[in-house]
């Protein structure tokens, strides 16, 4: 088949696919810059939409509740979907692929497609990095057999220590004990160090930075602070909800004393600290306060196959419609590569609580974080 670019049509969530017009503009192929110079290094794929949580700063049970219609098993990419485009992905210089959801435990046989994305390799013979974000609740009894299949690491979302505080953040009762029981179950397992991400939110779990920074010091697992986002539009978030990562820090910084440590990589979204006693890191990522769109190199795969260039975006672009057509991976690849080479993103560095309320992005349960 004759190489070819194929535009990829933007799309509203939940909008009908329009046809996909043809482009003859060839890709030379190699790695890809967008319009700001940022590569295309991770990609993230949300394998569903379904979560067994309702927590109030993602899924809110105002919104998501039972008569809640999530997407349909047809709609959402198959396993061999998901392997080949992450494999075209890599040609395009993707190192790194994060499994998200919703919770993307609750997909049925998620170690088969663990396996197969394990088995793919860089163009110059490296392992991806492959890891999984986990709300945890189903960790315990998955860890060995993720770890068998080929993750290297995951990472927890557990925003508070105190039973009661977690219980009502979660919304569905879920005993923070049996979190705790995961990430230990993911570290034996060989799937460390675990990161735990914390979502801070003034007046509900702010109490708990300190606690959590305590408990988790010493143990080689990374425990991260994490802005109140707006991302998608159910939330009810508010600037005054926010607890700047300066804040966050300032308290670490007396409770403990913590130094500032150089990032592992371009393009991190966390910022190191680490305890002056030498017992670990924590790191806090800052999206509203101080903003890293000039190094973002994030894309995102929703569930049912649409691809997003910004976890704030309106609106994404129907892949699904290629790996299902007939299109190469040749022909695919030189679709992604236009539309990131157009990409100009940067919500966090001009958001205002004007334009966050206004706006109608993705919400975080159907993109991933």
């Amino acid at each position: 088949m004759t190489e070819r670019t194929i535009p990829i049509a933007d799309l509203r969530y939940r909008a009908a696919p329009p046809p996909i017009p043809a482009d003859p503009s060839p890709f030379a192929g190699g790695v890809v810059h967008d319009s700001r110079g940022r590569l295309l290094h991770d990609l993230r794929i949300s394998i569903t939409d379904r979560c067994n949580f309702r927590c109030t700063y993602c899924m809110p049970k105002s919104v998501f509740d039972r008569d809640y219609a999530f997407l349909p098993q047809s709609s959402l990419l198959r396993f061999e979907e998901i392997e080949r485009v992450a494999r075209i992905f890599i040609g395009l210089g993707v190192e790194k692929i994060r499994l998200t959801g919703g919770e993307p435990l609750l997909r049925r046989h998620v170690e088969r497609l663990v396996a197969g994305l394990a088995a793919l390799r860089t163009p110059t013979g490296r392992q991806l990095d492959l890891t999984l974000t986990t709300n945890g609740s189903l960790l315990a009894r998955k860890a060995e057999i993720l770890r068998a299949a080929g993750l290297h690491r995951v990472t927890v979302s557990l925003d508070a220590l105190d039973d009661a505080t977690f219980r009502r953040m979660n919304d569905v009762d879920f005993p923070v004990s049996d979190v705790l029981d995961g990430i230990e179950a993911a570290a034996a397992a060989g799937l460390g160090p675990v990161k735990i991400n914390m979502v801070v939110k003034r007046g509900l779990n702010d109490d708990q930075i300190v606690p959590m920074a305590r408990h988790f010091r010493g143990t080689g697992h990374i425990v991260r602070f994490i802005e109140f986002m707006d991302v998608g539009a159910s939330n009810g978030w508010r600037l005054d909800d926010v607890v700047p990562s300066s804040e966050v820090v300032a308290r670490l910084d007396r409770a403990f004393g913590i130094d500032s440590a150089e990032p592992n990589y371009r393009g991190e979204v966390a910022r190191r600290w680490r305890y002056r006693d030498g017992s670990g890191e924590v790191g806090v990522i800052s999206s509203v306060t101080e903003p890293f769109c000039g190094d973002c190199s994030r894309a995102r795969l929703s569930t049912e196959g649409r691809l997003y260039t910004c976890l704030f975006a309106e609106s994404g672009h129907d892949l699904r419609a290629l790996l299902r057509g007939e299109h190469d991976d040749a022909s695919i690849r030189a679709a992604i590569a236009a539309l990131w080479s157009r990409r100009g993103d940067r919500y966090s560095e001009i958001r205002s609580e004007a334009s966050s309320a206004l706006s109608r992005r993705i919400e975080m349960s159907y993109i991933g974080g």
